[in-house]
């Protein structure tokens, strides 16, 4: 019997889809608290979020959202990686712009969760980079998945990252 890379293509991607929500799961957090929220999108998921893109860049006249849900469409998995607004409660950290986590606004992101988000996407990205699959961050995408509330209503922050594997990737001449 012969598997072709063909055939194989769509196993081989959500294997390293789950391989980078592990390197994010993993990658150190403030205090070793965890705020975020990881999943992985397919098929119809994945049009609903470039669907939604296309109307909100049309509607809100954002032509870089158009483009973005082409690249979300030519995808075989898009990651969703979020956190949710979760003070640590330190008392000398004002990296919010509030001097202590007991004075923050309930809407003004914690900055030590949106870092462990960033450095969450980091590990996700260099697991990629490991693999051989093309992708990119988007916060395009990771806005439309808010909108559709993907990840829950607790979640206050979503950057997507979606998967390719082709010949070319389609995030390289954008």
């Amino acid at each position: 019997m012969l598997i072709t890379e063909e055939n194989s293509r769509n196993n081989a991607i959500r294997a390293a889809a789950e391989q980078m929500l592990l390197a994010a799961r993993t990658a150190p957090k403030g205090r070793g608290r965890d705020t975020l929220v990881l999943v992985a999108a397919y098929d119809e998921t994945i049009i609903a979020i470039a669907d939604k893109m296309e109307e909100m860049g049309k509607t809100l006249d954002i032509p870089f959202f158009l483009r973005d849900a082409k690249n979300i469409r030519q995808s075989q998995a898009v990651l969703l990686l979020g956190t949710t607004i979760s003070p640590l409660g330190l008392s000398h950290c004002g990296l919010c712009g509030m001097e202590t986590c007991e004075n923050k606004k309930s809407d003004v992101p914690c900055a030590i969760n949106s870092v462990d988000l960033g450095i969450a996407l980091g590990s996700a990205v260099s697991m990629a980079a490991q693999l051989c699959v093309d992708t990119r961050i988007m916060f395009s995408a990771g806005k439309a998945a808010m909108a559709l509330g993907l990840l829950g209503s607790d979640v206050k922050i979503i950057f997507a990252v979606p998967l390719s594997c082709s010949a070319k990737s389609p995030f390289f001449d954008r």
